[in-house]
This record gives C-alpha cells, structure tokens and sequence, in this order.
C-alpha cells in the first residue's frame, strides 16, 4: 500500500507496489500504460489492465465487442478480491476522508486501518 497526494497519478506509483516476484499484474483502468514504463520494464510479469470503461463502451456491437466484455468481465472479478478490505474500511470502519494534514499522519491511519481490515477478514474467514 502506498499514500501519495492526490495529484499524483496511479501509475506513478506502479514501481513502488512492486516486490519483484510477481507472475502476473492485475491493475484497473488507472494503471493504463504502466507495462510501458521505463521502471518496470526489467520485469517479467503479464500485465492485466483494465480497458477505459469509454473505449469498451465505444466499440461498434459485434464478437469483438462481445468478447472485450468478456475479457473486462473476467479481469474485474480477479481484481474485486483486493476490494474487500477497502470496503471494510469504508463502511465497517466508517473511513470516507481524511482526517489529518499531512501525508505522514494519513499513511500511518491507512496502514493501521487496512491491518484491521485484514483481520476482519481473516476472522470471517476463520469462522465460515
């Protein structure tokens, strides 16, 4: 996890929430051109990024089409499993906007709300 301003674009940040031994990347729409980095260029990863919602919804109806919204369909499923901790902290923890000025403040609130979060997590998963 990584908290930067809010002028700073996703895939800025790409190099950053990378270790290095990953296989495959799944990214949303905001990471478009990251593969094409010079920072992650070493990397030997598959890249999977999410069409713009535009540029799918701008293609002219067809298998094409069909299939593009099949292939989004499939990526969004991979990528909606990272999205339960930020829907616990979101609504079980009621986190909608920062609280505090300074960057250093609200990196330390996230880090401390998504490890919550992920024992949450853990803990439905420990008793279902």
């Amino acid at each position: 996890m990584v908290c930067a301003a809010a002028n700073v674009a996703d895939v800025t940040e790409t190099p950053s929430l990378l270790h290095g031994t990953e296989r495959e990347v799944h990214a949303d729409a905001g990471y478009t051109g990251a593969e094409k980095r010079a920072e992650v260029q070493d990397l030997h990863v598959t890249w999977y990024i999410a069409m713009n919602r535009g540029k799918l919804k701008a293609m002219t109806e067809g298998k094409l089409k069909e299939l593009s919204d099949q292939a989004e369909h499939l990526k969004a499923k991979i990528r909606a499993r990272i999205e339960h901790p930020l829907h616990s902290v979101k609504d079980l923890f009621r986190h909608r906007k920062v609280r505090y000025k300074g960057l250093a403040k609200n990196a330390a609130q996230m880090h401390t709300l998504f490890g919550l979060a992920n024992l949450v997590i853990a803990k439905r998963a420990l008793l279902a």
